[in-house]
């Protein structure tokens, strides 16, 4: 079943592969080695249907090899979408049954989008109708939400191509 974890676990793996030449570059240029580190990514997402990237939001924390595909990634489905299939309040209940003692807000309400942030002690998601974000270490439950959400919100089924080939897939 294509879900969240199954896409982080070949990511981690592809990244895993390529470990020792991104080391190398991280030494020479860490610039050049966010740009491999994304087009692994990229490609492991172009697979799916998705824009897959890692975000290294704190200075240094590029460095840190182990926590790639652990934290921080970000997945964009649909470029254009502005509403949820499902309805808000399912995707808040589901988060409130899973990720217990989290904050969960209605987010990016305006222009006609809609969106869900939710956080809590050491994570913070924003679910988008066109994205979703994982900002900080995501454990077993965050996981296990992210994939009811890819299934359920974002509509990714296996064998089925991602919702980017309706649009363009150039983002």
């Amino acid at each position: 079943m294509l879900s969240f974890s199954s896409i982080i676990a070949e990511l981690r793996k592809e990244l895993t592969s390529n470990m020792p030449q991104i080391r190398i570059l991280l030494k020479k240029s860490p610039a050049m080695a966010f740009t491999t580190i994304n087009d692994i990514a990229s490609n492991v997402g172009k697979k799916h249907g998705i824009v897959l990237s890692l975000n290294f939001p704190q200075k240094g924390k590029i460095e840190d090899f182990e926590s790639y595909g652990t934290e921080n990634v970000g997945m964009v489905f649909q470029r254009n979408s502005k509403s949820f299939p499902i309805s808000r309040e399912l995707i808040k209940s589901k988060a409130a049954e899973i990720l217990e003692n989290s904050q969960i807000h209605d987010a990016y309400m305006y222009e006609g989008k809609e969106g869900v942030r939710i956080t809590s002690e050491n994570i913070r998601l924003d679910i988008l109708p066109a994205s979703l974000h994982v900002w900080g270490k995501f454990d077993k439950k965050t996981s296990e939400f992210c994939d009811w959400l890819l299934v359920n919100c974002y509509q990714l089924k296996p064998g089925v191509d991602g919702a980017l080939s309706e649009t363009s897939s150039k983002v």
